[in-house]
């Protein structure tokens, strides 16, 4: 780790006029306290159709540390979260959202237990003040379904604030996925993950983007990133299906309806389908077999390949 280490921040931004100055405010008050550590800003208009970017221009007003990014329209928060971090340059990087319901004030500790060798520091939701009844209790049944039915260890009840280490940032920017996932791919790596607890807070100025059809494409994406379960759903009921039907036929000892036995035996077909459908969409996205941490010792020059550190660091020095 350097001594004077680069601290990013990404922040994606939709329609977030309103708030974005308090937001600028409170940021770099808290960076510029940060001790020991250079900082930049990296504000991503994700296509807003109010006066975030001219805002943006205004507020940041030409700070060296700063840069913007816009998008042509609006791709996604995630496409959003993705494009500041292959734009930021930090040897960490802090991904919030702009509302300020993800306090700055917290940065400080995420960059202490960085620093104390974590890879991944997650910001946990121990309360989510503002928000609907509704929400609270769909995202605390979903977290929960998620890390039931994920193939990989997930994360509960954490959003994008997080801080990520150099390491992780190369092998989340470097994935060939048109939908990313960021929430799944961060905890498919693999990389030391811990957390710090804290109360998100309302906002305080404007109001939510994310509509439930937002909320419930990013819950889609994230279980079928996930999670093999959706693909599994039509042989699970078709084998349930038959095995109560052989039951049935058995305690009532005469022959149940042929098309009892075919409606089963699709359902597993069907089944068997999805899984061949599962492993082509897994080779699609393209990801590699494994993500190693580190070498001991570490491979010569003449050697072939890198450690995703040594990709990382080398990545890093290039872009400063």
């Amino acid at each position: 780790m350097p001594s004077t280490p680069l601290i990013s921040v990404v922040v994606p931004c939709y329609d977030e006029e309103a708030v974005l100055e308090r937001t600028h405010r409170r940021l770099t008050a808290v960076l510029r306290r940060l001790p020991d550590c250079a900082h930049e800003v990296v504000y991503v208009d994700d296509g807003s159709r109010d006066g975030t970017w001219r805002t943006l221009a205004s507020v940041t007003g030409g700070d060296p540390a700063v840069r913007l990014l816009r998008l042509t329209r609006n791709f996604g928060h995630q496409q959003a979260i993705l494009a500041g971090l292959r734009a930021a340059a930090g040897d960490a990087v802090i991904t919030m959202d702009a509302d300020l319901q993800d306090p700055p004030e917290l940065i400080p500790e995420l960059v202490e237990r960085w620093r104390a060798g974590w890879s991944v520091v997650s910001a946990r939701r121990t309360s989510r003040a503002g928000e609907s009844r509704f929400k609270v209790v769909t995202a605390h049944v979903y977290y929960r379904l998620l890390a039931a039915l994920a193939d990989q260890p997930v994360a509960l009840d954490t959003g994008d604030f997080r801080l990520l280490d150099r390491a992780v940032v190369h092998v989340l920017t470097q994935l060939p996925e048109g939908e990313p996932y960021l929430r799944g791919s961060v905890c498919w790596a693999g990389f030391p993950e811990t957390s710090v607890a804290y109360e998100r807070l309302p906002r305080p100025a404007g109001r939510s983007k994310y509509s439930l059809r937002k909320m419930a494409d990013l819950s889609r994406r994230g279980l079928v990133s996930c999670s093999p379960a959706p693909a599994r759903v039509p042989a699970v009921i078709g084998l349930t299906w038959l095995g109560g039907a052989a039951m049935t036929a058995a305690v009532r000892r005469h022959r149940l309806p042929l098309a009892a036995w075919t409606f089963g035996c699709e359902a597993v077909l069907l089944g068997l389908l999805g899984e061949y459908l599962r492993l082509v969409h897994r080779e699609l996205r393209g990801r590699p077999p494994y993500v190693l941490l580190e070498r001991h010792p570490p491979q010569s020059d003449s050697e072939q390949g890198a450690t995703v550190r040594e990709l990382a660091v080398a990545r890093s020095g290039t872009a400063r």
